[in-house]
């Protein structure tokens, strides 16, 4: 191990010691969330997408994609990541294949196989373009395969992996605008077919997760035409709304609305289901923003460090602490074994980061009336 990799993992040690302290004086009322820092990725990346394959008694990390520490329409990227428990270790995989580099993709695994859907490319004048493309990454050779393409090329949507087969891609941002469509991708034949539609505000970086067969969607941005010759306009959207599918029909979804979540609403927080009928949300931002993280009201975004969940037994919002970093502009919460893993993002200033860590959620506690955001020090 070279001395300057040494160096970077005695600064990850003695940062998560000083962080996990002020995380307890945050918390002095009840017991704190557990975090924990990991080797960091090989370079700064944010809106990038992410998963976790499990394997055996540990796991295997994806990040694919996403924009570079530069924030301008040059810095897209098309690198991909991949990190082993095992070894303990980051390693470069092959680039995704596609015209340029994207961000506002999104990555699952299915029946062992990681799968990176779609996003967008930005042109030197600021004009986007979304991608229709849907890889598999071949594990025994690290290579990229096309796997089908979306019918409805989306990005910044919400992706949810059911019954270890199939892939929900609701709402989302198409080229031009909004779309209310859930696109489902059937993994064991590549077949698609649309759901139930998305019955809020088509909006794009909301988030969301499942748990069983149910799941839940909340917040993004929506879009609103003043009906003069003013521009339209960007808004956060506060709503969230349960879907669940059809035991019978896998297309089907009963969807329902749910109170909003403690807090503002946010653009693109963290979320992802556990096993325990709950969908955890963490940080984001609550100033909706462009890819560089300066919102489409002028003003930079912050990020937020607030954690909580939805519990569909108590159809209730319940509050699990605080996170010692607020971090935003993420594309998933992959979980296991009681951990939650984040994965670069931005941290105050917009600063894109390769810090890669991991919590437990405190246990849970009834949400305080009015929760108002307690920001960590970015260190």
């Amino acid at each position: 191990m070279s001395l300057l990799r040494r160096a970077a993992i005695l600064k990850a040690t003695t940062l998560a010691m000083l962080l996990l302290s002020f995380s307890s004086g945050l918390h002095a009322e009840g017991e704190p969330l557990q975090f924990e820092i990991l080797p960091p990725l090989p370079e700064p990346v944010t809106n990038n997408a992410v998963a976790l394959l499990p394997d055996g008694q540990g796991f295997q990390l994806y990040s694919a994609l996403g924009l570079e520490a530069g924030k301008t329409e040059g810095d897209t990227s098309s690198k991909a990541f991949h990190y082993s428990s095992h070894t303990g270790y980051w390693k470069r995989l092959q680039p995704v294949p596609g015209p340029a580099g994207r961000l506002a993709a999104s990555a699952v695994v299915v029946a062992g196989q990681a799968y990176v859907f779609g996003g967008y490319s930005v042109a030197r004048d600021g004009s986007e373009e979304s991608t229709s493309s849907v890889y598999r990454l071949q594990r025994e050779t690290g290579q990229w395969q096309l796997f089908t393409d979306m019918p409805v090329p989306v990005e910044d949507a919400v992706v949810l992996a059911y019954q270890d087969r199939y892939v929900y891609l609701v709402s989302g941002w198409h080229d031009l605008g909004n779309v209310n469509l859930v696109q489902v991708l059937d993994t064991s034949n590549g077949q698609w077919s649309q759901a139930t539609p998305y019955p809020g505000a088509p909006v794009f970086g909301h988030s969301g997760g499942i748990a069983g067969d149910r799941f839940i969607i909340c917040d993004g941005v929506r879009i609103e035409y003043p009906g003069d010759d003013s521009p339209r306009q960007f808004l956060p959207a506060r709503e969230c709304w349960q879907g669940k599918i059809a035991a019978d029909n896998y297309r089907r979804i009963d969807w329902r609305p749910v109170g909003a979540h403690p807090g503002q609403p946010r653009y693109r927080m963290a979320a992802g289901g556990n096993d325990q009928d709950r969908v955890f949300f963490a940080g984001g931002a609550a100033n909706p923003y462009n890819f560089n993280g300066i919102g489409y009201d002028g003003v930079p975004s912050r990020p937020e460090d607030e954690v909580f969940s939805y519990d569909f037994e108590a159809t209730a919002w319940q509050c699990h602490g605080s996170l010692p970093v607020a971090t935003m502009d993420h594309r998933g919460l992959p979980w296991r074994d009681g951990w939650f893993y984040i994965i670069g993002g931005m941290r105050n200033a917009q600063r894109v980061s390769a810090e890669v860590f991991r919590f437990k959620p405190a246990p849970a506690q009834t949400c305080r009336a009015g929760t108002q955001r307690i920001s960590a020090p970015d260190p």
